[in-house]
């Protein structure tokens, strides 16, 4: 009977954490990594405790313009209460404008970050995204970009 319980608990707390990640949000992650910038955020339920990531976003710094697209798989677990912490992996392309030099670059990344989930339709979220970039010019050292994110869930 205990094991049967047990069972049943653990399918419980499977399905609670599986609801607490929303079909689909979207907003707005704003931070730093070599330069002040903003991204467009997307964020999509795949399984469970499993989504993906689309940011598309802008830098800007010492006179260097750069654009990149950045998706990521993340794992989310709930901590307590609407908080969840989450970590991910993913990669992305981007191009840069710096005057006489431009061009585009590829890059890896990680991800480890915390989340709250009001009681609304908002989460806010606190995240580390260290990044491996692969072009002499602009990105090829390993930048670490720390962000506050506002997502409107539906």
């Amino acid at each position: 009977m205990k094991t049967i319980l047990s069972i049943l608990f653990l399918l419980t707390a499977v399905t609670m954490s599986a609801q607490s990640i929303s079909k689909n949000a979207l907003g707005i992650r704003v931070g730093d990594n070599d330069g002040f910038g903003g991204e467009i955020s997307y964020q999509r339920y795949l399984h469970e405790n499993n989504r993906l990531e689309f940011d598309l976003g802008w830098r800007d710094s010492n006179n260097v313009d750069a654009f990149k697209l950045v998706g990521l798989y993340q794992w989310v677990m709930p901590i307590d209460g609407g908080f969840h912490w989450y970590v991910g992996a993913g990669g992305g392309i981007g191009s840069f404008d710096a005057g006489e030099n431009d061009g585009t670059f590829a890059l890896i990344a990680g991800d480890l970050g915390i989340e709250y989930d009001f009681d609304i339709p908002l989460i806010i979220s606190l995240d580390m995204r260290p990044e491996l970039g692969f072009n002499d010019s602009y990105s090829d050292d390993l930048d670490l970009d720390i962000a506050l994110g506002l997502r409107y869930q539906f």
